[in-house]
């Protein structure tokens, strides 16, 4: 099984959920996630790595 690593950049906090943008790949949608899933202290602009099925504040 491989796992990919990818570049995200959080675009906007809506309440339970963030709107993630693909940084390392050109997408047109942003992807919902669960805030449940990601870092206590990101924020809106916050960048992030996701690899080995978690996700990381890189800037």
């Amino acid at each position: 099984m491989e796992f990919k690593t990818m570049y995200y950049v959080v675009e906007q906090i809506d309440g339970d959920y963030a709107h993630l943008r693909r940084t390392n790949e050109e997408m047109e949608d942003t992807e919902l996630v669960a805030r449940a899933l990601l870092p206590d202290a990101i924020c809106e602009g916050s960048k992030l790595k996701y690899e080995m099925l978690q996700y990381e504040i890189i800037g």
